[in-house]
């Protein structure tokens, strides 16, 4: 997957490096696994903002994705690889042999007409799902659940993958994208492999319109505003935030704060990723 560069006709294309889309198939989604999308523009159910920034945007429809990998022991037929508008990763359409159709997250290497399969002991490919201890160490996974039979929650997004450090005691050990050693239960399951579109943190959108089309609002510096505005504002000229912590516009610390609450899964970190 290469990376793609303009010629400077203005500004914004001097600027912009974009991902082609050579490895997908020419085709339109799958229409019985589309749904519509709402677009909430960062608000809550009483219409709050709660999400600053957000709003506009080209319209998207959802295309259901099969993070739960539940249908085990039944072969399927990767039919097309797809743009998904609502993650980074491609996303593959798969056929299966009892005549239903899914979408999975696409990993590297992963191609139209290949096989996958879900289960206890299959094969270690690109794109088959077993629990981790099915799982030899060193292996590289994606869409991993953190408690068993409740689908994929980590490590979904383009280039991402954790490896298989070490098996104890009815836990597997993960290297997590972040750096971060995590224990999970040895029936959790993932897929196996690296999600593909690794190049995707090489884009440079080139201009603001570019942010626009995904629904992200301007940013005010809060630098660049008054006192009464936000902590960081007045003073002459351009003026460091100075001895105190960088804070939000309401005054709270924003970089460095713990937000976290105390969780029973802390117990699981082995090394944290700081």
């Amino acid at each position: 997957m290469a990376l793609k560069t303009y010629k400077p006709t203005s500004p914004g294309r001097r600027g912009k490096v974009a991902v082609n889309f050579e490895e997908l198939s020419k085709t339109a989604p799958e229409k019985s696994l589309l749904i519509p999308l709402k677009r909430k523009a960062g608000r809550n159910n009483r219409g709050v903002i709660t999400v600053r920034h957000r709003g506009g945007g080209s319209k998207r429809k959802l295309r259901i994705i099969d993070f739960s990998r539940d249908k085990f022991g039944i072969p399927g037929k990767v039919a097309t690889i797809e743009y998904d508008p609502n993650r980074s990763a491609r996303i593959a359409l798969i056929y299966y042999v009892d005549g239903e159709k899914r979408y999975i997250l696409a990993p590297l290497g992963l191609e139209v007409g290949d096989a996958i399969i879900a289960g206890d002991e299959v094969e270690i490919k690109p794109g088959n799902a077993l629990p981790l201890d099915s799982i030899p160490v060193g292996t590289l996974v994606h869409n991993i659940e953190f408690t068993p039979g409740k689908r994929g929650q980590l490590v979904r997004s383009a280039g991402g993958a954790a490896q298989v450090m070490s098996k104890e005691s009815g836990y597997v050990v993960l290297r997590l994208p972040s750096g971060e050693l995590r224990k999970f239960h040895h029936k959790c399951r993932a897929s196996i492999g690296q999600i593909g579109n690794v190049n995707h943190e090489n884009i440079r959108f080139g201009k603001a319109g570019c942010r626009r089309w995904l629904g992200i609002r301007p940013s005010v510096r809060g630098s660049a505003m008054t006192p009464r505005d936000h902590p960081h504002g007045g003073g002459e000229g351009r003026a460091p935030i100075g001895l105190k912590h960088p804070k939000t516009p309401w005054g709270k610390p924003a970089l460095g704060y713990k937000t976290r609450r105390r969780k029973g899964s802390d117990k699981m970190i082995v090394r944290r990723r700081k």
